[in-house]
């Protein structure tokens, strides 16, 4: 009887949300079928867009994992069996995969303008603008429904400068604002500042390119940008010591009075790290993959890529099965054989994710492995990828709203139907409604920036233009001044 009552509450959720949406909506619908048509993203690599996929629903599982065992339904991670727990905990390395292809995807133009001087080298404001417009519509949007809806107290002038911290995406760098209003935000400040700094580490990349292999073959530029992408890990895992040390001895400084250094720490480390690592395992690979495309089909590289990559696939997928396992053990001391290499995993996990993640990204893009491919270039895995930034973003709020509104009547149930039902609740309400966010608030927001970008771009190429005629009149002018003079 209580199965049929919650059942009703699902079903009449689910209509009232479908009702808005016809009623209110009604010139998306032939879109909303298929939100990829018409996409200015021409260039996408199609397996990407299901590895992406993949992060965002891995990321899901976690959750709602997460929730299933706060409200005492089932315990995922359970020591009786550490592997399936493994996996489960280590949902939340999705963030990881995130950003591994952000710096995969981000880095191809200015990995193609350091492998070729023949490429015109990327421009920075409209590199900013795109990713501007790509990101802040959908997420500010997300932010002040929550804030009105769930959260009025950062409306408060005592939370003014904490609303100021989302504003700006500095939200992961203190505890006053880390995993606040809505988990998955951190890992957006994260990203933001990724962006503003790319342009400046490629710049000082193509920098030393140009001083060092000015001239030379592309191999030579190929391992000064690997050399540049080597120091930016070692940046990222000094800087996880770094934190580490102070945080445990909060006593002590370096050169300069211990709160100018925790502000140092504030934009160099924040919470948990920048992931400059995981962002530069991605752009290793994007540099490989750009390089593949210049030299010849019969070129030992790409021999011994193909050749390797089955090998790298189950490389990549062990080692994930490896740190998922330290992961979990991480959080529960079950295996003693591993407790001396506990104390390395705060620095050393996320270079490990990101270089599993990489093997197998690797492996998909350079191999031939159609089959193994074809899961990920599945239409409704690409739609799913596509839509993911919203669904990220929705994904928690709205499986709390499940969680005290409708899972509260589950206690007593089957776990598997338990843990159905958030699934049924994910795929029915929560994937529909980041498909409206995508098709409402980021399309519209992505073709706003690309029309201003493209605006812009004109007036640019009108003053050149117009720069590069004005010579001849003033030296003319010149001339017949000088005439005059003598």
């Amino acid at each position: 009887m209580e199965h049929s009552i919650i059942l009703h509450v699902l079903i009449r959720e689910i209509q009232h949300l479908y009702c808005g949406v016809h009623s209110a909506l009604p010139s998306i619908r032939p879109r909303l079928a298929n939100p990829s048509k018409n996409t200015q993203q021409k260039n996408t690599i199609a397996v990407l867009d299901g590895v992406r996929a993949i992060a965002c629903l891995i990321v899901m599982l976690y959750h709602i994992s997460l929730m299933g065992n706060d409200t005492h339904l089932w315990d995922p991670f359970s020591s009786s069996n550490p592997l399936f727990g493994s996996v489960v905990y280590a949902g939340a390395t999705g963030v990881t995969l995130f950003f591994v292809l952000s710096g995969f995807l981000l880095f191809m133009p200015y990995a193609k303008a350091l492998l070729s001087d023949k490429v015109n080298w990327p421009s920075a404001w409209s590199f900013y603008l795109r990713r501007a417009f790509r990101i802040i519509p959908a997420y500010y949007v997300c932010l002040f429904l929550l804030v009105f809806l769930s959260h009025p107290e950062y409306l408060q002038p005592a939370r003014w400068a904490d609303l100021g911290l989302f504003l700006t995406f500095f939200m992961e760098s203190g505890p006053s604002t880390y995993q606040k209003i809505n988990g998955p935000f951190w890992t957006l400040g994260v990203e933001w500042q990724f962006y503003m700094l790319l342009p400046l580490i490629a710049l000082g990349m193509i920098s030393l390119v140009r001083r060092v292999a000015m001239y030379s073959s592309t191999k030579r530029r190929l391992w000064v940008v690997i050399y540049c992408l080597s120091g930016m890990i070692a940046w990222g895992l000094f800087t996880h010591v770094l934190r580490q040390h102070f945080l445990t001895h909060p006593a002590e400084t370096f050169l300069v009075p211990r709160p100018v250094l925790d502000g140092i720490l504030f934009f160099i480390h924040g919470m948990y790290g920048k992931f400059l690592e995981d962002f530069a395992i991605g752009m290793l690979i994007s540099l490989l993959f750009i390089y593949s495309q210049q030299v010849p089909a019969e070129s030992a590289f790409k021999k011994h890529t193909l050749r390797l990559s089955p090998r790298l696939w189950a490389a990549g997928i062990l080692l994930l099965v490896v740190m998922a396992i330290w992961r979990f053990v991480a959080k529960n001391p079950t295996l003693p054989f591993l407790q001396p290499i506990m104390s390395s995993y705060y620095w050393l996990s996320e270079l490990g994710f990101s270089l599993a993640f990489g093997l197998c990204i690797f492996a998909l893009l350079f191999g031939d492995l159609t089959a193994l491919r074809r899961p990920f270039e599945w239409q409704p895995v690409r739609w799913i990828g596509l839509i993911s930034f919203s669904l990220y973003m929705w994904h928690l709020p709205l499986l709390i709203f499940f969680r005290y509104n409708i899972a509260n009547h589950l206690q007593g149930w089957n776990p598997t139907l338990a843990f159905s039902m958030y699934w049924l609740w994910a795929f029915l309400v929560i994937i529909p409604f980041s498909a409206l966010s995508y098709l409402l608030i980021e399309k519209p927001g992505m073709a706003l920036g690309e029309r201003l970008r493209q605006r812009l771009e004109r007036k640019r190429d009108q003053g050149k233009q117009v720069w590069s005629s004005s010579p001849a009149p003033v030296e003319e002018s010149s001339r017949e001044s000088a005439a005059a003079h003598r």
